[in-house]
């Protein structure tokens, strides 16, 4: 794709942002003044197929470049959410390992505003991790109730990273109670600050990121927090199914991705 838009827009300048110092994005260019190639610290560079830490770091490394801007990520955030993350791992991560050997077929991932898209990573994961074992679906709070709350069964998980703002939280909540109410899913997982103790029920887990989810002008710590929470998630119901979380899908999906055509207009 940069290739086809150097030739078709040759005055145009790219940033290539990669954690991969020896795959082609870093080194094809190398000679072209028109590209600029920003590569991660090695450690970021994951060998698993479902690149977990891949991900969480070019997400991070991109909004990090909206320095001056609104959103702007500043380097004590990103050291809070490190702090917030190694915790979950230290002490709750029993608690996942357990939820995620539980008996539920189908997941659904919840999140408002720029959090549906960090329930479609952690959707992809699951996804990723079981080979497909686990059928998943990410969606908004608000767009669960048009229809899709159809496919909330006796087997499906339900995963919701709530929001630090109040107005929106509050619409979350009441679509959590229904969900109780009506005694739709197995369990929750709830991720967020201050979670209401009323939402969570026996089989439920609440993950607080405390003094982190609060910070809500740095949505981007919080979220990947809140991913990292899936992914670990994942990576547990993927070892209960006796699977092999590096290589989940073999035969089927491939760490590099297979080389596709560029169509035109």
């Amino acid at each position: 794709m940069v290739s086809r838009l150097l030739a078709d827009a040759p005055a145009w300048r790219h940033l290539v942002v990669t954690c991969n110092a020896h795959g082609k994005l870093a080194t094809i260019y190398a000679d072209d003044p028109r590209v600029t190639v920003l590569v991660l610290d090695e450690r970021t560079n994951d060998r698993s197929l479902v690149m977990t830490s891949s991900f969480t770091n070019l997400l991070l490394a991109g909004v990090s470049l909206a320095q001056g801007l609104p959103g702007e990520v500043v380097p004590a955030a990103v050291d809070r959410a490190a702090t917030v993350v190694q915790h979950i791992f230290e002490r709750q991560a029993d608690a996942l390992a357990a939820l995620a050997a539980s008996e539920f077929s189908t997941a659904v991932y919840l999140g408002s505003g720029g959090a549906l898209g960090a329930a479609h990573e952690c959707a992809l994961k699951m996804l990723e991790m079981t080979g497909g074992q686990v059928l998943t679906m990410a969606e908004t709070f608000l767009g669960l109730r048009h229809g899709p709350m159809s496919s909330v069964h006796p087997s499906t998980l339900v995963f919701g990273l709530l929001s630090a703002d109040p107005a929106v939280r509050a619409y979350e909540v009441d679509l959590l109670r229904e969900l109780s109410r009506k005694r739709l899913g197995m369990a929750k997982l709830l991720v967020g600050e201050g979670i209401p103790a009323d939402l969570i029920g026996p089989n439920d887990v609440a993950i607080e990121l405390e003094g982190l989810a609060s910070q809500a002008h740095e949505e981007a710590p919080t979220l990947l927090a809140g991913i990292a929470v899936g992914q670990l998630l994942a990576f547990f119901r993927c070892l209960s199914q006796g699977g092999k979380p590096d290589t989940p899908s073999q035969g089927v999906l491939t760490r590099v991705v297979e080389d596709f055509a560029i169509h035109g207009d």
